[in-house]
């Protein structure tokens, strides 16, 4: 399986960064009783930057759905250096979103699907998951979007 994700990483011109150090007391993935639980993963920019904004605000869906998609990157990037390899990932099982936006926008879900279909497009039927999708007024490091995820992982 890993080939195939490989492949299907290649050919979306996405290549794994290196994860991200936690900024504060907490460990980017636990394993437990046969399931990866992922902090809160933000959106960093092909330069390294943190993708910042808040949607309704400085930012529209479509840059939105970007950093949402940024997000669920580095939560393959996580999953790869804690797994050794993604071919160990059974399922994702439930990913939580949450928007940096404006009270009057209502667009989170819409925002959320891009991280839901990037991983509908690596991991198939297993890339079908729960998911919320909440604003938020602020987020760390000014962060646009922030993608927690709980993943079923195989021996």
């Amino acid at each position: 399986m890993t080939d195939s994700i490989d492949s299907k990483l290649a050919a979306r011109g996405i290549t794994l960064p290196t994860p991200a150090a936690p900024v504060a007391a907490y460990t980017p993935v636990v394993i437990a009783g046969g399931m990866a639980y992922l902090s809160g993963q933000l959106p960093f920019a092909k330069g390294g930057e943190v993708m910042t904004g808040r949607l309704g605000e400085t930012a529209d869906v479509e840059t939105g759905r970007r950093a949402a998609e940024a997000c669920g990157v580095m939560v393959l990037a996580q999953l790869k250096a804690a797994l050794g390899s993604l071919d160990r990932v059974e399922r994702i099982v439930r990913l939580g979103v949450f928007v940096a936006s404006t009270d009057d926008f209502t667009q989170q879900p819409k925002v959320a699907d891009g991280a839901s279909q990037l991983m509908l497009e690596i991991f198939g039927d297993a890339g079908r998951h729960a998911r919320s999708a909440v604003g938020v007024p602020v987020l760390p490091l000014g962060a646009m979007v922030e993608i927690d995820a709980v993943v079923a992982i195989r021996d």
